[in-house]
């Protein structure tokens, strides 16, 4: 794989009752994206009680759970305030071996009403049309369903 690109950054703001997708895709298959980064924060954050949680996936999906062993399940996300009684971001864990050839959705939960922050970073790689194939056969896990 050969990085092509500096940083790119999506950010933006999404319910709880919203499944966001982030388009990616540029119609070719030997070019992708590596996340690096993700955080999440409340969309209030002087209000103790807005904990929140996300995460990222290479499928859309309406669960909420985190699943480590769901290979659609990309990177994951915390922001607790209620813990800390101020902003806090939590932890971030990022599968090191991401490789987004196609889209991304979000999922996340918040103990409150606000809406959610999000921020992904992302590094792009050129790599081999086989390369590529492989990457979506793994993000779209042969059909898994993600929760």
């Amino acid at each position: 794989m050969k990085k092509i690109g500096d940083i790119y950054t999506v950010r933006g703001q999404f319910l709880e009752s919203e499944y966001p997708e982030i388009q990616l895709f540029d119609g070719r298959f030997d070019t992708g994206f590596k996340i690096i980064d993700f955080v999440v924060a409340p969309g209030d954050p002087t209000d103790a009680a807005e904990d929140c949680h996300a995460k990222v996936m290479t499928v859309q999906s309406t669960g909420s759970g985190w699943n480590f062993a769901d290979v659609t399940q990309i990177a994951w996300a915390s922001s607790e305030n209620r813990v800390s009684m101020a902003p806090s971001f939590g932890r971030t864990i990022i599968d090191p071996d991401n490789l987004v050839v196609e889209n991304l959705w979000l999922r996340g939960n918040t103990a409150g009403d606000a809406p959610i922050n999000y921020m992904i970073t992302m590094q792009k790689y050129e790599f081999s049309d086989w390369n590529g194939a492989l990457a979506m056969v793994r993000n779209k896990a042969q059909g898994q369903q993600s929760t």
